[in-house]
């Protein structure tokens, strides 16, 4: 669906973006990471069009965005930071207007309501911009995004400011686009971009710094293998049969945690999956299992660690922001 080839970005002597590239398959929805200057919002508007690369080329549906500039565009869906919206308009007179603006050639009355029922806000359609919350606001920024029915969205922090109950809700409608449409996700939330993305880009200093899902990204950048599992039975029996699974480097006792049941931790050798293992040895010995998780680093870490740390303040340079059409 989308394919970005060697993209490079010079903004004078200032190398914005290194020759990136990647390939987004349809119904993806792609995690966007990266510190404050690493290139995440020049890199998502080169994709929209807004931005012309230095080099390189991007291709939406099959559309080079610089050859073919209004078909690569009629296939993308975007909602900025800052939603553009008009606070004098009624959300029903907005999606209209964006409606005409855009050149939507989809039965209008029906293909609105579709939408509004999606992003649920029906109910909203005759109140003004200006008087709705800021989650409300989000959701006709997407309603916006989704005219004309795009396969690509590009969603921009959509949910910053907003509070926990939005967040979630936010975090669902985006979820249930990824079904139908391709969606790439900017966002500085982490733990959002774990519970949404199938797949998340690592950017930092203009060049891919990792990709994969999140899990894997973990996993992979994770030192050692090691399981902390919570059984119930004798400890020092435990300890002799987690001992002896093949693949188990060392078992450490970390005490007794309730009446009977004791925590360990458990080091096998690398790229060994001890789940199966650990599992099978206490079922032999009738041991419930009360707990099992992987010390995989979290998502948190995997990006501090790939950023070396920093958290720079640099801001990119100052781009000329265009509003969707």
């Amino acid at each position: 669906m989308i394919e970005v080839k060697n993209l490079t970005k010079r903004y004078g002597t200032n190398l914005a973006l290194n020759h990136i590239s990647f390939t987004l398959e349809e119904g993806t929805i792609l995690g966007f990471l990266g510190p404050n200057g690493a290139g995440k919002s020049t890199t998502m508007n080169i994709i929209t069009g807004y931005l012309s690369p230095t080099e390189g080329s991007v291709t939406v549906g099959g559309f080079d965005t610089l050859e073919n500039p209004m078909e690569a565009k009629k296939r993308i869906g975007y909602l900025p930071e800052i939603p553009p919206l008009y606070n004098d308009m009624t959300v029903r007179e907005y999606l209209s207007f964006m409606y005409e603006l855009k050149k939507v050639k989809l039965p209008k009355k029906e293909h609105i309501a579709e939408i509004c029922a999606l992003v649920q806000i029906d109910d909203m359609l005759n109140r003004l911009i200006a008087n709705l919350s800021k989650g409300y606001k989000q959701r006709v920024g997407i309603a916006q995004a989704m005219l004309g029915n795009p396969p690509v969205l590009i969603l921009d922090e959509p949910t910053v400011g907003l509070d926990p109950k939005q967040i979630i809700e936010i975090r669902n409608l985006i979820k249930s686009l990824g079904q139908k449409h391709t969606v790439i996700l900017s966002s500085h939330i982490l733990p959002e971009v774990q519970a949404v993305c199938d797949r998340i880009i690592v950017v930092n200093q203009g060049a891919i710094v990792a990709d994969g899902t999140p899990d894997s990204l973990a996993h992979d950048l994770s030192r050692e293998n090691r399981l902390l599992v919570r059984m119930e039975g004798a400890e020092s029996a435990i300890h002799t049969a987690l001992q002896a699974i093949p693949g188990v480097e060392h078992v450490t006792s970390l005490g007794e945690k309730e009446p009977g049941v004791y925590e360990f931790s458990v080091e096998g050798a690398e790229h060994t999956d001890l789940r199966r293992p650990v599992f099978d040895a206490a079922a032999q010995h009738h041991w419930p299992i009360l707990g099992m998780k992987s010390s995989d680093l979290t998502l948190e870490e995997v990006f501090l660690r790939l950023i070396g740390g920093e958290t720079s303040e640099e801001a990119e340079p100052e781009e000329k922001e265009e509003e969707a059409v």
